[in-house]
């Protein structure tokens, strides 16, 4: 089977793809694109995903974008530790987390990530810093609340709602600029860190 993943590391949609083929020991290739890698505009890609981001997933020429929808097909296809769970209402929780990700954490943090990791400091705008510190520190108290409960996002088990909210949770949690203590978010992200297949994500610095 040829697989082949298009997209680069420092990317936290490209790191969960990353992730999910690590955690079932798929093997693929990688293929840098976007940021300073390019491609992503080429009419070559574009042929592959439209919207010209990444990660993208091709597998025996079947194409996917969207990394969460990336996740729930390897989930499906590949089964595993992923698998998903048969019972609706198991399923619906992992859904839930999925969408949370994708709709309020992630963007919640984008403006300060962009900020303070990816503009100037002479270029940076202090109100924009702390309007998404601030969005983020709300999801992020949302997440330690639920953790105190529960082992997992989800559950009692990792699934790939994990690999997603993980992936936002670490970014948020080495952003350079102080926190809320989080015990539970902090828990957690360490007890996935000892996955070993989280290592090539989990690592990883801002850039």
């Amino acid at each position: 089977m040829t697989r082949r993943l298009w997209g680069r590391a420092s990317s936290a949609n490209v790191q969960k793809a990353i992730w999910a083929l690590e955690e079932l020991a798929l093997p693929y290739e990688p293929i840098e694109a976007g940021g300073a890698h390019g491609i992503v505009g080429e009419a070559r890609y574009r042929a592959m995903n439209p919207n010209g981001l990444v990660p993208t997933l091709e597998e025996d020429g079947f194409v996917l974008w969207e990394s969460n929808a990336i996740l729930r097909y390897l989930a499906h296809a590949h089964g595993g530790v992923l698998a998903l769970p048969e019972e609706p209402r198991a399923r619906a929780l992992i859904d839930q987390w999925l969408d949370w990700q994708a709709t309020a954490f992630t963007p919640a943090m984008r403006d300060a990530f962009l900020q303070l990791v990816r503009v100037a400091p002479e270029k940076r705008n202090a109100a924009i810093i702390e309007a998404s510190q601030a969005a983020g520190e709300r999801c992020a108290e949302t997440l330690d609340r639920h953790l105190a409960g529960t082992p997992y996002v989800a559950g009692e088990t990792f699934s790939i709602a994990d690999i997603a909210v993980g992936c936002a949770a670490h970014r948020w949690l080495i952003l350079p600029f102080e926190k809320a203590e989080r015990p539970n978010v902090v828990a957690w992200r360490d007890r996935l860190a000892q996955r070993s297949a989280s290592s090539s994500v989990l690592s990883l610095p801002l850039t």
